[in-house]
């Protein structure tokens, strides 16, 4: 059949216009992974610095007058730098170790955040020029190193930026993501099999459904308005604990896990309940033996992706106090404790270049464990899928 002039004129147009969808789609694509690989690379740049940590070699005289005025137990040109921080654990090392009063010990030990600055070049160090010319001497003659800032894993929080870690940060996320995968996940898959499998559809269970949906769309910082009126003014939940960190994150995550269970729910086939009941099994035992291991993929894809989405939130934490300066661990749940993604807001504000090093270290850290978490959801999703 012979296509008129005006139908050929009418096909170039959708096949011009279809070539523009696509551009403009190509087009967004990569403005995104621009937009993506500009961020990695910031933060990548920004943070690898803080790996590395400036250290003296320093001879240190363990002396009863170190004991008690530790500035005495160094030589007096090495108080510009050497790290105050590590000073002042002197006291502490003599009370736990008196067999070291009379010795001299050449150790390295960590410099002092305003040459750790000089040494790598950055702008705005605050060291003092006859400073800058000790340093440049210690240097030369190999008594000032860069090395690997273990401390950075190993300490927590500190007001001076040689000391600061993110440890204590790092135990109270573990801790408040354990209460909050205890509180959550049980409830969270309990509600949806009973909603799903066992209730009745009516006004009310619709009701229900309606709020849940409503409940996973509303700002985070509401949670944290929640959990204080809640469980720290009603409960007396001690505030800045995991406890009451838990507690609410847990609130926050519920209605993500329940959405997520009842797709999950949804996607076993009617066909295997029927063939369930044509055997004689209960309801219970339907879902149970059959329904529950069939969707439990998408459950723990759904739990953990909810579980990532809670270890990265800040302002429902930050209403119920989780953003106290804690240098050291917390020992149990009720002891009061800070989060990774608070530690880095902390250190974000602070107006030192070397807390800049370290917050994007932080992100570097809070993002390495999302995309893990994200990729084993993924990963048992692929490893678990059947088709039907």
């Amino acid at each position: 059949m012979q296509l008129t002039d005006i139908q050929i004129s009418r096909k170039r147009k959708r096949e011009r216009a279809d070539k523009r969808f696509r551009l403009y789609g190509l087009g967004a694509l990569v403005l995104a992974l621009a937009f993506l690989l500009f961020f990695f690379v910031d933060i990548i740049s920004k943070g690898l610095p803080a790996f590395e940590q400036a250290e003296v070699l320093v001879e240190v005289e363990y002396s009863q007058a170190a004991a008690s005025n530790y500035n005495k137990a160094i030589p007096r040109e090495y108080k510009s730098v050497v790290s105050r921080a590590w000073l002042r654990t002197i006291p502490l090392t003599l009370q736990n170790n008196p067999e070291l009063i009379g010795q001299k010990q050449k150790i390295w030990v960590l410099a002092d955040g305003r040459v750790d600055q000089y040494l790598k070049g950055n702008e705005g160090h605050r060291l003092k020029e006859k400073d800058q010319r000790f340093a440049d001497e210690l240097k030369q003659n190999g008594l000032l190193r860069l090395g690997f800032n273990s401390g950075f894993f190993t300490t927590g929080d500190s007001k001076l930026p040689e000391n600061a870690g993110i440890l204590a940060a790092a135990v109270g996320s573990v801790l408040v993501l354990i209460l909050t995968m205890l509180l959550a996940v049980p409830v969270g898959v309990m509600t949806a099999i009973y909603l799903e499998e066992f209730a009745t559809d009516n006004r009310f269970t619709r009701l229900i459904e309606v709020n849940i949906n409503n409940l996973a769309a509303i700002p985070s910082i509401l949670y944290g308005l929640l959990g204080l009126a809640i469980f720290i003014n009603f409960m007396g939940v001690p505030r800045s604990s995991a406890l009451v960190g838990g507690l609410t994150l847990a609130l926050m995550t519920l209605p993500v896990i329940i959405i997520a269970t009842r797709a999950a729910l949804r996607a076993v086939p009617e066909t295997i309940r029927e063939a369930a009941y044509g055997l004689g099994a209960s309801r219970l035992q339907t879902v149970l033996h059959h329904v529950l291991p069939l969707a439990m993929p998408g459950i723990l894809t759904g739990s953990i992706i909810g579980l990532a989405q809670a270890m990265g939130e800040t302002a429902p934490l930050l209403i119920v106090g989780m953003m106290a300066y804690i240098p050291d661990t917390a020992e149990s749940i009720m002891q009061a404790t800070t989060v990774l993604p608070a530690q880095i807001y902390t250190w974000s504000g602070e107006s030192l270049r070397a807390f800049e090093e370290r917050t994007a270290a932080g992100i570097m850290v809070l993002l390495t464990v999302l995309l893990s978490l994200n990729a084993l959801a993924v990963l048992l999703r692929r490893r678990s899928e059947r088709t039907w």
